[in-house]
């Protein structure tokens, strides 16, 4: 069961509960902007094409933005220098817009509240304009927490698409998009009737038997037997991969990665690798 969209308002702000000035500032900004159509995440989570990670203080994936809160140890050159190469490569796999706030003076010591609060507030007026403007273009979708799980809004359209963020909560939600209609489903796989797919819900992390990997470009399924088992030819050689995951405040969800077929050529008998041919599904096309 996932929690509810209060649990994780609350799950998120208090991530800053050890850091006074992104409290303050991640807190004013809540409250001031006061919109639940805005969806935001703390310590959003950003993996590079190259494998780097890291974490944004304060994101608005619904608007293609994030918020840097820069405290006094960004101030030597090193830092400037590493922040710009970071804002860079954040910008660069996400294509999002970054603004940032420097809570230190030329002295290094903490800026007054009140100068603060004046430009966080702008920044709040420049959040609700970036809504106005993206919803004038039509690229602003509000934030629909209760159905953000759900797999009825992909089954109506007809289709699942890595571009957008598709997440379920459980196995059986996602299973539903292929026309599962039976209980909950807690195994691996299933295969779809009447179809050469199946559904693959793997751990690509190290686990009991496997140690699975995903490629830093998102495109490759290294699957290793810990075990040393000679692996044999798999009957499905093509899977649609709805991988286990945890989101940004620790629950576990299921993460769709895209259609993954079976590289037999690349393939041995320690280890599978399974190269992404789609990005999107289309459910009539099964």
């Amino acid at each position: 069961m996932g929690i509810s969209k209060d649990q994780y308002i609350l799950g998120n702000l208090s991530k800053t509960k050890h850091k006074k000035w992104e409290q303050f500032i991640i807190t004013r900004i809540y409250y001031a902007l006061n919109d639940p159509d805005i969806e935001f995440v703390c310590q959003q989570l950003v993996k590079t094409k190259n494998g780097k990670r890291y974490f944004a203080d304060l994101c608005f994936p619904g608007l293609k933005l994030y918020y840097e809160i820069d405290e006094p140890q960004h101030s030597s050159q090193q830092h400037i220098t590493s922040d710009q190469s970071r804002k860079k490569e954040i910008i660069d796999a996400t294509g999002f817009y970054e603004k940032r706030i420097r809570v230190y003076d030329q002295n290094n010591n903490d800026r007054k509240l009140n100068e603060i609060e004046k430009e966080v507030d702008k920044f709040v007026e420049f959040i609700r304009q970036r809504k106005e403007e993206l919803l004038s273009k039509g690229e602003f979708t509000p934030w629909d927490y209760k159905n953000k799980y759900t797999p009825d809004i992909h089954r109506d359209r007809g289709y699942i698409d890595i571009k957008d963020n598709v997440v379920f909560l459980t196995h059986h939600d996602a299973l539903r998009c292929f026309g599962y209609k039976k209980g909950l489903y807690r195994k691996a796989v299933w295969k779809i009737p009447d179809s050469n797919k199946a559904v693959w819900f793997p751990k690509l992390y190290p686990n009991d038997t496997w140690e699975n990997s995903l490629s830093d470009d998102f495109k490759k399924i290294i699957m290793k037997n810990k075990v040393g088992l000679t692996l044999s030819d798999p009957e499905e050689k093509e899977w649609i991969v709805f991988a286990h995951n945890r989101d940004s405040i620790g629950q576990i969800v299921y993460k769709f990665l895209g259609e993954f077929h079976l590289s037999l050529e690349e393939s041995d008998n320690s280890q599978y690798i399974f190269n992404r041919k789609k990005s999107k599904i289309y459910f009539d096309n099964l």
